[in-house]
């Protein structure tokens, strides 16, 4: 007998296996013969190539008797021409798995690939809506295992690639269980190489990763759905929130130190665990408010280019267009769960909680953790001034696969006074 609800009772949890630890990277040469893979593509960018890295897992793969096509070219905060020449460049090739290492844009670029190279139809076919059709994979995809080298996106556990769209300068996303890593390869030692603003902006992100899938409206919130209409991203759930707790605890004991002492294992490994955690919590529960503000941020690319990205291209990295807006933010969402927010603030950062008003503890946490890791707080800081306020409200609200997922739903006016308070450090 089928029970009727008028709000969702069900939510779905999932993640890809995760092998994690110090050497973990020279064991893909046995995860890809478990798979059946005789022919792999590689993928990664030309900033972690020039590592040898990449070489080195190369050939311990090639010494398995597997053989290896190597694509290197991989956009930093990839785009949606970057990704197109990439599913080009790999349809040339013959391969039945694929191996991305590096970051995120790395593991999106080679979630792409999987996805262009085995559907019918275009990138802007299965981009979400309303700027693509959203369009769910009907055919199977091949096998990708995912080896990061940033403590940052988590996307070795997330069902989401992202991506620019270039003619309407606004970062967006795809969105697919199926894009989900087969196995997730997480060797602390690929991180340690990432020098300190690299490893700010990432740890940036996973901290919003974290922060967002634990503030995030309920799951049971939502008005009930047929199994074929439930989304990826379902709303804060019981198993989201335990990911998300602990990727803050270990954020808290570590981001400072794997900054400021890049050689610190310990510190390494508890980010790139807190990585794949919230990973494992917002792939499940999403983001919401920081990551929508965040879109048009990177999109309407200003001045700021950090001398540590490849090419000292013009860009906001990603961790630090998230967090830029936070404070203001959840300052926002507050009224929608003041518990939860506290309890959050607390996890992050235990003293503020008892030294200013419960609405400011996260908010001031945020702003405490951005200042000692060297952290921008300020949009002026990225290029950005109030004229441009109008521009990136309307890209925002393009994000609604986001805003949706905001315990609080921001109008026009909400957003446009959280970018306000973002124009400068007080916000």
């Amino acid at each position: 007998m089928t029970t009727h609800y008028q709000t969702e009772t069900i939510f779905t949890w999932g993640a890809p296996p995760i092998r994690f630890g110090i050497g973990a990277a020279d064991e893909l040469g046995d995860d890809l013969i478990g798979l059946g893979a005789e022919r792999v593509l590689l993928v990664t960018d030309p900033g972690v190539a020039a590592t040898g890295v990449v070489d080195r897992l190369g050939h311990a793969i090639g010494d398995r008797g597997i053989k290896v096509e190597l694509y290197a070219d991989v956009h930093v905060e990839p785009t949606d021409r970057s990704l197109e020449d990439a599913a080009e460049a790999a349809r040339s090739l013959s391969w039945d798995a694929i191996v991305a290492v590096g970051g995120g844009s790395s593991i999106d670029t080679a979630k792409a690939i999987n996805l262009l190279t085995t559907q019918p139809g275009s990138l802007m076919d299965y981009v979400n809506r309303p700027i693509g059709q959203g369009r769910a994979p009907t055919n199977p995809l091949k096998p990708l295992i995912a080896v990061p080298t940033t403590a940052g996106t988590g996307s070795e556990s997330t069902p989401v690639c992202v991506l620019d769209i270039l003619s309407l300068r606004v970062k967006t996303g795809i969105s697919h269980p199926r894009l989900r890593p087969t196995l997730a390869v997480v060797d602390p030692l690929l991180t340690l190489t990432a020098p300190p603003a690299v490893t700010a902006a990432t740890g940036l992100d996973v901290v919003c990763h974290a922060l967002e899938s634990y503030t995030a409206r309920p799951y049971t919130a939502y008005a009930r759905r047929s199994p074929a209409e439930r989304v990826a991203y379902c709303g804060a759930n019981p198993v989201s929130d335990l990911w998300a707790e602990r990727a803050l605890a270990l954020i808290a004991r570590s981001l400072r130190r794997a900054v400021h002492q890049g050689m610190n294992l310990e510190a390494r490994s508890d980010m790139a665990l807190a990585a794949s955690f919230a990973g494992m919590g917002f792939g499940n529960a999403g983001v919401h408010i920081p990551h929508a503000c965040a879109y048009p941020i990177a999109g309407m690319v200003r001045t700021y280019h950090p001398e540590d990205y490849p090419g000292g291209e013009p860009m906001v990295p990603h961790g630090q267009s998230v967090a830029v807006t936070a404070p203001a933010a959840f300052r926002f969402t507050y009224p929608a769960n003041p518990e939860r927010h506290t309890r959050a603030a607390r996890i992050l950062d235990p003293d503020v909680a008892d030294s200013v008003p419960p609405e400011e503890a996260l908010p001031t946490a945020l702003r405490r953790l951005m200042d000692d890791i060297g952290a921008p707080r300020s949009l002026h800081v990225l290029g950005y001034n109030a004229d441009d306020i109008p521009d990136l409200v309307e890209g925002t609200l393009k994000q609604q696969r986001l805003l949706t997922i905001a315990p609080r739903t921001p109008g026009a006016a909400d957003l446009a006074a959280i970018f306000e308070a973002s124009l400068t450090a007080e916000a």
